[in-house]
């Protein structure tokens, strides 16, 4: 089984620069405290680094 990882959005894409609000898009989340389970891949876990301000990572699995 792959890892995964619980990212929720917890900032507002509002008045932030086009590529951060693109990354929150690329990670499949456009709403405030929306959650989805990711794979914890390298890539996954620079855009989660790009926008530490605006997601939180609830939960590691596997």
């Amino acid at each position: 089984m792959a890892k995964t990882i619980v990212v929720k959005q917890i900032g507002s894409p509002i008045r932030r620069p086009a590529k951060q609000r693109q990354t929150l898009i690329g990670l499949g989340l456009n709403k405030m405290h929306r959650t989805r389970e990711l794979e914890d891949t390298p890539s996954v876990r620079g855009m989660v680094n790009k926008i530490p301000h605006m997601v939180q990572i609830i939960e590691e699995k596997g």
